[in-house]
């Protein structure tokens, strides 16, 4: 059993806490049974510390610790009961007919519940800007409930990757408050379509809008904004369901800067 939070494996996994320690081995960290579980029946789970007393829950090679230990590793503000080292997945998409683009998406937990919604509801694959928050950050992957680790999330340029869906023929739609808008209802999306989330107080850039063919925007009867999970769900239920088989199209989620409302929120849509 490791009894000591000055253990060498100990210090070197707590270190996985930071970014850059993540990106430089590969590895993450998971906490709590259903995490745990998700990444084991991944194929992602290396290494699993699970406090004394406790037995394990799959059937996989484990060392006991101490609840300091345990501790030493978390995140999280509650005593975790397991935590696992797991790699990082590098998933490729098996198909393209449902994309998701987020355009520097910065809160963990909203890019997380947006992988969560968006394997939900069958997104192939989503593609993603520097500027988003890592999903391998404790908080996203604690949101994502383990979705992470079944749809291919690719970090890349999102001008380039519009325009090569343009050059497939695919129509870009922007989701926007703007006047020359159509309502999200109205929208027939073929089989394949794809759908940009924005910056929650900024949205999405003007040159990802620019490049957009038509602009799309949420009917609402009071506020004009959404936080951006909750906007981009709409939409990919909508999409989902309302798809019609046509020509291709991609639509784009845009979201623009808050009006000042009773809740005085800054996420926007």
């Amino acid at each position: 059993m490791i009894q000591s939070v000055s253990n060498k494996k100990i210090k070197e996994y707590a270190k996985l806490i930071q970014k850059k320690e993540r990106d430089k081995t590969n590895l993450f960290l998971v906490e709590g049974e259903h995490m745990v579980k998700e990444a084991f029946n991944a194929n992602a789970l290396q290494e699993l510390f699970i406090l004394e007393g406790l037995e394990c829950p799959i059937e996989f090679n484990y060392e006991t610790v101490t609840q300091q230990v345990l501790n030493k590793l978390s995140n999280q503000n509650s005593n975790s009961k397991m935590i696992g080292v797991c790699k990082k997945l590098n998933l490729k998409p098996e198909k393209e007919n449902s994309i998701l683009l987020l355009d520097n998406v910065q809160d963990p937990g909203n890019v997380g519940t947006i992988l969560r919604t968006a394997h939900s509801f069958g997104i192939d694959c989503i593609y993603m800007s520097k500027g988003c928050a890592d999903i391998y950050n404790p908080k996203t992957i604690q949101s994502s409930q383990g979705a992470l680790f079944y749809i291919p999330v690719i970090q890349t340029d999102l001008v380039e990757e519009i325009k090569k869906l343009q050059e497939r023929n695919i129509e870009v739609y922007a989701t926007a408050l703007h006047d020359n808008h159509k309502d999200l209802q109205d929208i027939k999306p073929s089989e394949k379509y794809a759908i940009l989330v924005g910056n929650e107080g900024q949205g999405v850039c003007k040159e990802l809008i620019d490049l957009s063919d038509h602009i799309v925007k949420i009917e609402m009867e009071t506020f004009e904004s959404l936080n951006v999970a909750i906007a981009t769900s709409i939409c990919m239920y909508t999409f989902k369901y309302n798809r019609v088989g046509e020509s291709n199209k991609t639509f784009v989620l845009s979201h623009h800067r808050a009006s000042r409302s009773a809740h005085g929120g800054s996420n926007s849509y």
